[in-house]
């Protein structure tokens, strides 16, 4: 099996389709097909079932998929390995990281990265943490700069960078502002508006609501925390938001309650032989980490 025809498979098993995997790769359909077909015959058998204008995998392709992650991985692996014998910061660093530490926590490391390594070319993608989590595991992110799972994957190697403090927030002239110190089952009498159910975030908060037996009065949720900032704003419900997003047109409850607190750090694979431009990426990250990140574990999460 060659690369390449490795690569189209698992383009089009990932984006469904022949010609979304063609813009991906940069390839004309005809070109993407030909290299499923190359593939096909080379194991004798047929790993796409075409119906319609919908594709699916046969169970050749299912078996083939995890191993053809694993192919890949190991070939870009051993790429590095070899590139890393030279010494030089170069070549393509693949990083993930949330949009919220993207606009508020990466800016000044990315600055001072691009600086000290002009020739590394900065692949940086924009996901939820949960997604970059998963890249990571399989191989198609070489580092992830997110929100930390609560217990992350052994495959893992995950370090705290930043700790944030989540406020509990609401518009001023919400009928909670006028309150003085509230507890917790106050404020499941109004509306909230949080992230999104299956995010690290949300699952922290849930925690600390139902160990008091309480329930999440959500109206609504986004993964976007700057959105969470606007809808508090102009007074859809209450939330909880990052100390730096918490100023001007909201106003911090006063919560009778352990404060939330929810780590921020980097992680990658512990199977995976880093480039020399990774390994830069984690000695700035390294010097960045705040003191209430170096002790974590002992962090009120």
């Amino acid at each position: 099996m060659d690369t390449q025809s490795l690569q189209a498979f698992l383009a089009v098993a990932e984006s469904g389709s022949f010609s979304r995997a063609a813009e991906q790769l940069h390839l004309t359909q005809p070109a993407v097909s030909k290299r499923i077909a190359v593939l096909e015959t080379q194991i004798d058998a047929r790993l796409f079932d075409r119906i319609g204008r919908g594709i699916s995998l046969t169970e050749a392709g299912r078996v083939l998929l995890p191993r053809a992650r694993q192919i890949l991985v190991m070939m870009d692996d051993s790429r590095r390995a070899l590139g890393n014998l030279e010494g030089s910061v170069a070549g393509s660093l693949t990083l993930a990281t949330s949009h919220h530490i993207g606009l508020h926590r990466l800016p000044p490391l990315l600055k001072a990265y691009t600086r000290a390594h002009p020739e590394v070319r900065l692949d940086l993608h924009f996901l939820d943490s949960e997604e970059a989590y998963q890249g990571v595991l399989d191989g198609t992110l070489e580092i992830a700069v997110v929100t930390l799972a609560p217990h992350p994957d052994p495959q893992l190697e995950v370090v705290p960078v930043w700790v944030d403090r989540l406020g509990f927030v609401c518009a001023p002239d919400h009928p909670l502002a006028a309150r003085g110190r509230l507890v917790l089952h106050e404020l499941c009498e109004h509306d909230a508006v949080l992230p999104g159910p299956l995010t690290f975030t949300r699952g922290l908060i849930e925690a600390r609501f139902a160990a008091a037996g309480l329930r999440l009065p959500v109206a609504l949720s986004t993964n976007y925390l700057e959105t969470l900032k606007m809808m508090t704003s102009i007074g859809l419900g209450w939330s909880l938001l990052p100390e730096r997003l918490v100023a001007g047109d909201l106003h911090e409850l006063t919560i009778d309650h352990p404060p939330i607190h929810r780590p921020l750090g980097y992680l990658v694979h512990r199977s995976r032989t880093l480039s020399n431009a990774a390994r830069a990426m984690l000695e700035l990250l390294e010097e960045a980490r705040e003191p209430a990140a170096r002790t974590a574990t002992s962090v009120n999460l």
